[in-house]
């Protein structure tokens, strides 16, 4: 069919035929292009092709806002892809896309946000979606401050698949420099989570960070202050005793060697948790410094009481035992008190940070349980409920050592008394005391 068949007259005369027909009326150019004109008035341009063998139909603007002229460049422009092996209809749709990401690129600009596909996006999505959904909230909170202040200023902004190890290294490296070798050790391997989702949702190729094993220097062995040494832990056994503080203090002190918690868990007890007939107590799991599916769905923990410790819970009752809490907030009873509070009162009997921490009373259960009374150390892992490695250990530490733990806390209670009141000191294993 001849080409440029349609003139402004005959276009005309094709819509008032339209109109008046009241249904469209077809009206070809030639070289596949035609007009559908519309009762409406108006007209659809339409290029019919054939490509890989199949007719497809490509509209090509409207009329009158497009033209005859504009009409025939962009049939003219179509069959120019035609023959170069390019389908003009996926060629629209692909600039369509194109237009779409460029629009959201000057968005995000803006707006301040990262850019899809930079190392910045693709961490918080990792972390929204992976790692909030696994750890707790504050440990999620601590990863993402990490980032945003040692990664993103530096690499944020650059496409995650571009990155290499030496760009991770050179962020970790700052953190080295103002003396926090931990926090550039768990910079990286945050980093290294974050790569490793970027190769799962193919925007990476790989993760370079697993080539930084040996890069940064090693975390420097960081022990809380505690006092195993027998005679000293009876000196400090005697000063809690004569605690001359606020007496609720004076129980923390006095029950924190006695229960083998954490001092977060101690001071957030509840009394509705003790069993007075069993002589102990049960902690709920979301108390429990576990990931966030051991906080939900995990075990909850379970301290056996020895005769002292409930002889004291039961003074404390008289105090507190209205309330929620074991240990209440020394202003109001709605909340527990606070952390720093038995801190505070070892810093009032003398004993400094480099000396004995509340978290020390831990430290000292786990040392001097195992090298003073021979107390088997998974009985006493247990009851300080650090974790286990693999699924058998876990289910096993959760139905084995009742009966042991019972003994373990009655027997550490007494070697307690002993040292309080100065007794003969129970030797070391194979040596004298």
């Amino acid at each position: 069919m001849a080409a440029n068949q349609l003139s402004d007259k005959s276009i005309r005369a094709t819509l008032k035929q339209a109109a008046e027909a009241g249904r469209p009326v077809l009206a070809n150019d030639g070289d596949g292009l035609r007009l559908e004109a519309q009762p409406s008035g108006a007209g659809w341009w339409r290029f019919r092709y054939r490509f890989g063998g199949k007719e497809q139909r490509l509209s090509v603007g409207t009329y009158p806002a497009t033209g005859l002229a504009q009409a025939r460049e962009r049939r003219d422009e179509a069959r120019r892809l035609i023959a170069a092996g390019i389908d003009p209809s996926a060629a629209r749709k692909a600039d369509k896309v194109a237009a779409a990401q460029t629009e959201e690129i000057q968005r995000l600009q803006a707006q301040g946000e990262p850019l899809p596909g930079s190392f910045e996006a693709v961490a918080r999505e990792w972390w929204a979606k992976v790692h909030s959904a696994k750890v707790s909230e504050p440990h999620a909170a601590r990863t993402l401050i990490r980032l945003e202040q040692d990664a993103f200023p530096w690499i944020g902004a650059r496409p995650i698949a571009e990155l290499k190890a030496a760009d991770v290294l050179a962020c970790a490296q700052r953190v080295v420099q103002r003396g926090a070798i931990e926090t550039a050790h768990r910079l990286k391997d945050a980093c290294g989570q974050v790569f490793r989702y970027g190769v799962a949702k193919s925007l990476c190729e790989r993760n370079p960070v697993a080539d930084l094993k040996d890069a940064l220097p090693p975390v420097p062995a960081r022990h809380l202050a505690a006092i195993t040494e027998p005679v000293k832990v009876g000196e400090l056994l005697r000063a809690c005793q004569d605690y001359r503080g606020h007496a609720v203090t004076r129980y923390a002190l006095l029950l924190s060697p006695l229960l083998f918690l954490r001092p977060g868990e101690l001071r957030h007890l509840e009394w509705a948790w003790i069993d007075w007939d069993d002589g102990s107590m049960t902690l709920p799991a979301a108390l429990m410094k576990r990931s966030k599916d051991g906080k939900t769905n995990g075990a909850p923990h379970w301290v056996p009481l020895a005769s002292q410790a409930l002889a004291l819970l039961r003074e404390l009752q008289q105090l507190t035992g209205e309330g929620r809490y074991l240990f209440p907030a020394l202003t109001t009873g709605q909340r527990a008190m606070s952390e720093n509070t038995v801190r505070s009162a070892l810093r009032r009997l003398g004993y400094g940070n480099e000396e004995m921490t509340a978290h020390g009373f831990r430290a000292m259960a786990r040392t001097m349980a195992d090298e003073r009374l021979g107390i088997p150390a998974e009985v006493i892992e247990a009851q300080l409920a650090h974790s286990v490695g693999d699924a058998l250990g876990r289910a096993y530490n959760r139905t084995q050592f009742l009966a042991q733990r019972r003994d373990l806390m009655q027997q550490w209670a007494d070697y307690l008394d002993r040292l309080r009141k100065g007794a003969e000191v129970v030797p070391i294993k194979g040596q004298a005391a």
